[in-house]
C-alpha cells in the first residue's frame, strides 16, 4: 500500500464501495485494495499497469460512488478538477493524497478554507487528507467544458494547455510540402501538428498516437479530417497498421519532475520501427537532451536542419534494420 494511504487506514479512516481511485501513477501501491476498486486514470501506460494488476480501470468516469481517493497531479488546475470531480461523485469521503513538490500544501490551506478537514497526515514528503464530499462547495474548481488556445480545444493539464508550445511551431515551420501519403504523429497531445499536416501535398492518411486520453479527446475536436486515425496509445509500444512514410514527433522529456531523455529515445525507436526503408523522420527536442547517439544508430542519415538556443529539429532517414 502507499505509505500515507496505509497511515491514514491505519489512523482510522475507513473507506466504503464503491470506491474509485482517480490517478494514481504507476508509483502508487494499490494493492490493498479490492480488486473491484475502480481506477480512473487516462494516461495509458499507467492505465494498463493497473488494468495488469487486475482493477476495473476507465479513462473518465461519471457515475455515483460512496468514496473516492485522489491523487494529486503537478498541474494545479487538474489537481482542483479531480477534487471537484470526486465531490460530484461521492457520497462519502474524499481522500486527497499528495506530495509537497505537487502542492499538497497549497491544496491543503485552499480546501480548508470551504470544508472541514480530518487529518492531515504528513509522510514520505507528502500529506493525506480527507473530508466529507460536498459537491457544492467545490462546483467552482470544474474543468471548463470549452478551453481553447489560438483556436484550438484543450483541456487542464494537458501539454501545452495554455498556449502553442515554442518547440511544435519550430518544427511545424521546418516540415516539407509534401511529406508522403502515410503519416503519424507520435505523442499527438492536442493536434497541433497534426492540423497543420493535414494541408501537406499527397496525404493520404495521418496517425495521431497519444497516451493521455484527454489530450487525445481535444485532439478529437481539433483534427476532424476523414483521414485522420486516433490511438489511445503508449507511442513508445505503438505498432503502426499500415508501413510509414513519415513520423513527426516533440516527444516529452519528463518522467515525475525529472527529466528523462529515454522517453525521447523509445520515440526514436519505435518510429525507427514503423517507417518504411526509405522513410524519414522529423523531430524536436531540447537542446541540452543527448539524442543525437540514439538517432544516429536507428538511422543511417542524420542532420540538425534548423534551431535556436533552446530547441533542435532533426531530419532522420533509412530506419537501420
Amino acid at each position: 500500500m502507499s505509505p500515507r494511504l496505509d497511515l491514514a487506514l491505519q489512523s482510522g479512516l475507513v473507506l466504503s464501495h464503491p470506491l474509485t481511485v482517480i490517478g494514481p501513477t504507476d508509483a502508487a501501491d494499490l494493492s490493498a485494495l479490492p480488486s473491484q476498486t475502480q481506477v480512473v486514470q487516462p494516461f495509458k501506460p499507467f492505465h494498463d499497469h493497473f488494468a495488469a494488476q487486475g482493477f476495473s480501470v476507465v479513462p473518465d468516469a461519471h457515475e455515483a460512488c460512496q468514496d473516492a481517493i485522489v491523487f494529486l497531479p503537478r498541474a494545479k488546475a487538474l489537481a482542483r478538477s479531480r477534487v471537484q470531480q470526486a465531490c460530484a461523485r461521492a457520497g462519502g469521503v474524499v481522500v486527497v493524497d499528495g506530495a509537497k513538490t505537487d502542492g499538497v500544501d497549497s491544496l491543503l490551506k485552499d480546501i480548508r478554507n470551504r470544508v472541514a478537514v480530518q487529518g492531515p497526515i504528513s509522510k514520505a514528503h507528502g500529506k493525506i487528507f480527507w473530508f466529507q464530499a460536498d459537491c457544492q462547495a467545490f462546483a467552482d474548481w470544474a474543468a471548463p467544458e470549452h478551453q481553447t488556445v489560438d483556436g484550438f480545444q484543450t483541456a487542464p493539464g494537458v501539454f501545452s494547455a495554455d498556449g502553442i508550445d515554442p518547440a511544435s511551431a519550430l518544427l511545424q515551420a521546418a516540415l516539407p510540402d509534401k511529406p508522403g501519403a502515410r503519416l503519424a504523429d507520435l505523442g499527438a497531445g492536442w493536434g497541433f501538428l497534426s492540423a497543420g499536416l493535414l494541408q501537406a501535398t499527397g496525404l493520404k492518411t495521418l496517425h495521431l498516437v497519444e497516451a493521455d486520453h484527454a489530450a487525445l479527446t481535444c485532439a478529437r475536436a481539433n483534427v476532424t479530417d476523414p483521414r485522420a486515425q486516433f490511438h489511445w496509445a503508449d507511442a513508445v509500444t505503438w505498432r503502426a497498421p499500415e508501413p510509414l512514410d513519415t513520423v513527426v514527433m516533440n516527444p516529452p522529456f519528463h518522467s515525475s519532475r525529472s527529466a528523462d531523455p529515454t522517453l525521447g529515445q523509445g520515440f526514436i525507436t519505435s518510429a525507427a520501427r514503423n517507417l518504411i526503408r526509405n522513410g524519414t523522420l522529423w523531430m524536436v527536442a531540447n537542446r541540452h537532451l543527448p539524442y543525437e547517439t540514439t538517432l544516429n544508430g536507428a538511422f543511417a542519415q542524420v542532420e540538425e536542419v534548423t534551431g535556436d538556443n533552446r530547441f533542435k529539429v532533426f531530419r532522420a532517414s533509412r530506419p537501420r534494420r
